[in-house]
């Protein structure tokens, strides 16, 4: 009986092209669903559908990074048919099979559970975090330097939160040259933000200097910017949003006060998908005990 595992990916965004090349150079068997506007010339590698896929054979599937939406939807940029992930789908499997995504909602977790699937959350891991916060920090630059008519240099720039991506934002942005004003709760890292030589600030007191800012970046995924901090806040402020779904930010009341707030998701796949696909990949081959085919 061969050992080569067969390995179903549903979906997925320029990342996953990359993806796509570095597993095939394993011995996995590849299966797509979602990349018919694309070709690959490898031979361990097959574009199929749903109705045409031996289930029975599986030992992964691999999602979007972001999973699927609360009606099992799944994410396709390379085909324009809809793609869904069910729970009787993941039946079909054998038990051993690991659903792999990069996040995972109620819909998803629910079907994992109950069809008792292993799921693999990558992106909760601190190391593939700390990896993907580079290219969304060096996204959200260049953001803010393409939503500002001034240089980031000397602009004052106030990022909240100061875990693994808050701290990679705060580095680059100060590195370029911005005053940089960090919110955090923890008495440690405003004990850290201190000795980088930043300005810290007590999320309570962010009202207190929001109104000097020229860009407002947020990292904390729960909602801090209300209506209270928006109506502090300058006219001319770029605010980012780079957490993830709803975000930090009430949306629909800047754009009543006129305010330019930017939803900033999917950075890495955005700015840097060949580095990003690479992360994902490494994860999945180490998580499937899979090494790359000797030269």
């Amino acid at each position: 009986m061969s050992d080569k595992k067969h390995v179903l990916i549903m979906g997925g965004d320029a990342r996953y092209i990359h993806v796509i090349n570095l597993l095939a150079d394993t011995d996995i068997h590849l299966y797509l669903i979602g990349f018919d506007h694309l070709s690959f010339e490898k031979s361990n590698i097959k574009h199929t559908e749903l109705e045409n896929t031996n289930l029975s054979l599986l030992d992964a599937i691999i999602l979007p990074v972001g999973g699927t939406d609360e009606k099992g939807k799944v994410e396709v940029t390379y085909s324009d048919k809809a793609l869904f992930l069910t729970e009787q789908i993941i039946s079909c499997t054998p038990e051993h099979c690991t659903i792999y995504t990069g996040t995972a909602n109620h819909y998803l977790q629910h079907i994992c559970t109950a069809t008792k699937r292993t799921l693999v959350k990558i992106f909760e891991r601190d190391d593939v975090a700390i990896y993907n916060s580079i290219p969304t920090a060096e996204g959200t630059l260049k953001l803010a330097m393409n939503a500002t008519d001034e240089t980031i240099h000397n602009a004052n720039v106030c990022i909240l939160g100061f875990g693994r991506v808050g701290k990679t934002v705060t580095r680059l942005f100060d590195a370029v040259g911005a005053n940089v004003t960090v919110v955090a709760r923890n008495q440690a890292d405003i004990a850290r933000i201190t000795e980088m030589g930043l300005t810290a600030v007590k999320l309570q007191n962010l009202n207190t200097v929001i109104n000097e800012m020229a860009i407002c970046i947020n990292t904390i995924p729960h909602p801090v910017i209300d209506e209270e901090l928006l109506s502090n806040m300058s006219s001319s402020i770029v605010i980012i949003d780079l957490a993830s779904k709803p975000g930090g930010v009430d949306f629909s009341f800047a754009k009543k006060e006129g305010i330019q707030a930017i939803h900033a998701l999917g950075l890495p796949g955005k700015t840097a998908p060949k580095t990003a696909g690479k992360i994902i990949a490494s994860v999945l081959l180490e998580t499937m005990n899979v090494s790359a085919l000797s030269v």
